[in-house]
């Protein structure tokens, strides 16, 4: 008699070995988070996640099953990423399909649109300070127009991605709405105070953010008689993280979202999400608890759906964002490497890689588990000179704020040696620190290149920003524009609802004729840049899950890594300068064996063991 065939897996089955799997990372961080309400929260959870489970769109499920299988899949070498305003690169979502084959043709996997979620009317922080997690601004389409796009991108293999404010609402959401008209359930949704008391107290320790038009980390509102925590401006309402209502409603909004195509979710403002008195209420233990709880829940529900931390801070501070200790593997899979930023911007005013290469090497493991930096040059936001009293301590007479304030003055264009031209923001008056808005061509000199000469080394100041993150590991970010050398935008200053935030500057409109020209300096910038994408993805030891070593050389223009390979290694030697420079094959650690520049196709030639880097030249050396 032959046995019964076995009823295959349904789609609950799969679910439950899910939760099986997640659970483990989420018992955790609950119970810390939330101590005796953990267990009930903890079945909450799980209703919450099946109900989204269910509602998942077929073609997303079988994404889920092959991200399952190949739960890597963003830290392969031929990820490159690219950011976006919508309406500036393509007017709305429903011409966004058009400018695919762009995207494309760049060698793009992931598109991350800025912030597309209906903000509040009037001034938003640029769209941070949103109204509904669940509808896309009107201005840019709807929510069938979003899903639409997010299909035409996912069928050209580019994974869509977009922003997800953590700390907090505009004060139009309904949860907001609902909270000043008195509802006790949504008050508890925010931190607000009777009187000024604690918000004194806890103004001891706290740092401004945006000193300049927004002081203060709370505001009083007469209609409700209460103090509210708006770390960032009046209208955006600070989340209250310690209220596991808050966790169950933000992941909600998560789920709802990642069931309309979104494949990576940019969690904003992380670094603020709890409060502690005496604390500056950044970084502290239970955000990497949060970012665990959300992380672990998504994977349960949907697989294919990876997290990416917006934590822009000191060195000793990132590293957690991609997990240490017990977090390690569990927390957010990809977190922005600004202090990579800001050492570049740094080393390429001085053409001194020392504070590099001590920083880099000193602070940063060579790799984590199964998540990675996402490198850049620039972006939509200003640069902040993260540069430590620590640090410098370590580079024979250099001071941090004196070097702070050389990098300001460098990159504003005011120095007397400075080929940047850029703007101060966000002057702190009591400290004297200054923050540095402008696009990465006009930092680079090409907005300033007057003869032609200079607009050579603009171009390769620019080239070599575009080698170094996408050697360096994880996820190389391109944001729009970069790609030829597009220049500070001035006509912000003409806009009454942007005049007032100089980091318009960085976020012009998509120049479509350059895009397409063939030759100028547009055309060389965008060949150079495709063509450096070209072989970082032909070369697997560039993936995200290959450590990163960095090497002293003793050599002060030049900063040198390598990408360890499980066959071979890749060794990157970079020019900050703008003079050739002579180094010693040892002091490289290059093994005594034929290399090849990968950039160039050229076998490496020495003289009596050394080598020669032309000005801001980058190689990039394997063993043949």
């Amino acid at each position: 008699m032959s046995a019964k065939p076995r009823r295959g897996i349904t789609n609950d089955d799969l679910f439950a070995l899910r939760w099986d799997r997640g659970r483990r990372d989420l018992i955790g961080p609950l119970h810390r988070l939330y101590g005796p309400d953990s267990a009930d929260l903890l079945d909450r959870l799980r209703d919450l996640l099946k109900k989204h489970w269910r509602a998942r769109p077929a073609d997303l499920r079988r994404l889920d099953l092959e991200r399952d299988l190949n739960p890597d899949w963003f830290l392969s070498e031929n990820m490159v990423a690219y950011v976006f305003y919508i309406d500036r690169f393509a007017g709305d979502l429903k011409h966004l399909p058009s400018r695919i084959d762009y995207l494309r043709d760049l060698g793009v996997t992931y598109a991350h649109m800025m912030p597309c979620l209906k903000p509040r009317p009037g001034a938003n922080d640029g769209g941070y300070a949103v109204m509904d997690y669940t509808a896309i601004n009107p201005a840019l389409g709807t929510m069938t127009d979003f899903r639409q796009s997010n299909l035409a991108l996912r069928a050209s293999g580019i994974s869509p991605v977009i922003d997800m404010v953590l700390n907090h609402t505009a004060k139009e959401h309904d949860w907001a709405v609902r909270a000043r008209a008195g509802d006790p359930f949504y008050q508890a949704f925010y931190r607000m105070f009777d009187d000024d008391t604690l918000p004194r107290q806890y103004e001891k320790t706290l740092v401004d953010v945006f000193p300049d038009q927004a002081p203060g980390s709370f505001t009083w509102y007469d209609d409700i008689g209460k103090w509210v925590w708006t770390t960032f401006n009046e209208y955006q309402w600070d989340l209250n993280w310690e209220n596991p209502e808050v966790f169950l409603a933000v992941l909600d909004n998560i789920l709802f979202l990642a069931n309309r195509g979104v494949e990576v979710f940019r969690l904003d403002a992380v670094a603020f999400m709890w409060k502690r008195m005496g604390t500056t209420c950044q970084n502290l233990p239970e955000v990497h608890d949060i970012l665990q709880a959300l992380t672990q829940a998504t994977r349960v529900a949907a697989p294919a759906v990876v997290h990416k931390a917006e934590a822009i801070v000191g060195p000793q501070d990132l590293v957690p964002y991609l997990g240490t200790g017990r977090h390690a593997g569990r927390v957010s899979q990809l977190a922005y490497h600004n202090n990579l930023m800001v050492q570049f911007w740094s080393t390429l005013a001085s053409g001194d890689s020392r504070l590099m290469t001590h920083v880099l090497k000193t602070h940063f493991p060579e790799s984590f588990r199964r998540a990675s930096f996402a490198p850049y040059i620039r972006c939509h936001d200003d640069i902040g000179w993260a540069i430590t009293p620590e640090d410098t301590a370590h580079i024979p007479h250099m001071d941090a704020k004196a070097h702070r304030n050389y990098l300001a003055d460098f990159y504003n264009g005011t120095h007397p040696d400075s080929f940047a031209q850029g703007a101060d923001f966000q002057v702190n008056a009591d400290t004297g620190d200054r923050r540095t808005n402008g696009t990465f061509a006009s930092l680079a000199g090409l907005e300033n290149a007057s003869t032609p000469d200079a607009e050579d080394k603009a171009i390769s100041r620019i080239a070599l920003g575009h080698a170094l993150i996408a050697s360096y590991g994880g996820i190389p970010l391109i944001y729009m524009g970069d790609e030829i050398g597009m220049t500070n935008d001035h006509s912000y200053l003409d806009d009454p609802a942007r005049a007032d935030d100089g980091r318009w500057m960085q976020r012009p409109m998509m120049d479509w004729d350059a895009a397409v020209a063939t030759q100028g300096r547009a055309a060389r910038i965008r060949a150079d840049l495709s063509h450096i994408l070209r072989v970082r993805k032909a070369t697997p030891q560039l993936a995200g899950m290959i450590p990163t070593r960095v090497v002293d050389t003793g050599h002060r223009a030049l900063f040198a890594y390598q990408r360890l390979g499980d066959d071979r290694e890749v060794t990157c030697i970079v020019n900050f300068t703008d003079r050739s420079q002579t180094l010693r094959t040892a002091d490289a650690l290059l093994r005594e064996v034929p290399q090849t520049d990968l950039l160039t196709g050229q076998r490496l030639i020495t003289s009596e063991g050394r080598m020669t880097l032309a000005r801001y030249q980058s190689v990039w050396l394997r063993p043949d």
